[in-house]
């Protein structure tokens, strides 16, 4: 596989770390639903890829970043299998609401399982991991708005977690925000 596919599909999977991230914002900011401990994990370990795709966007794809991606992908997909776990047995409750049939964190590891997999399939293809290229050729126009999506919904993320949490453990079951409405209770 040539290198301008590699980034192109780097680019793309980083659109879609985006789109899963401002997803969740949205939910969060427009449902009032707000994220769980194993939520805001999921996010990390969304993040965690994220981080391992835009480092090949940058510096050209390399297989450690691809190990970035697997590790942060493997994490987040454990995270998300645990909370599938403590919701699977009937009558145990949900945590937030289905989308198409299934609970935001079912299909977060969907998508961690297809990350994880979608990196082995890259990390077959050799001619990616050629000679480094200028920095203006890897940084087109998809690549950089990737990118810059990427970087602000992150901050917007550890924000959020911030105003969610406090400087403390996040609560189990938030209701409000611990920096805007004092102690949880």
């Amino acid at each position: 596989m040539p290198s301008e596919v590699s980034r192109l599909l780097n680019a793309l999977g980083l659109l879609a770390v985006d789109a899963v991230l401002l997803l969740s914002f949205v939910d969060q900011l427009w449902f009032h639903d707000l994220p769980c401990p194993l939520c805001i994990l999921q996010r990390a370990g969304f993040v965690a890829a994220g981080f391992g795709l835009a480092l090949n966007l940058i510096f050209g794809p390399r297989p450690s970043h691809y190990g970035v991606l697997i590790l942060g992908a493997a994490a987040g997909g454990a995270v998300a299998m645990r909370q599938v776990l403590l919701h699977i047995v009937p009558g145990s409750g949900a945590y937030g609401n289905p989308f198409l049939g299934l609970h935001l964190y079912t299909w977060a590891f969907i998508l961690f399982a297809t990350m994880i997999v979608g990196s082995a399939i890259l990390l077959f293809a050799d001619r990616q991991f050629g000679r480094a290229e200028p920095w203006a050729q890897r940084l087109s126009p998809l690549p950089l708005i990737a990118f810059a999506i990427f970087a602000v919904v992150v901050a917007g993320n550890f924000v959020s977690t911030l105003l969610l949490c406090g400087l403390g453990f996040c609560p189990d079951n938030p209701t409000h925000y611990l920096l805007f409405g004092g102690a949880e209770s």
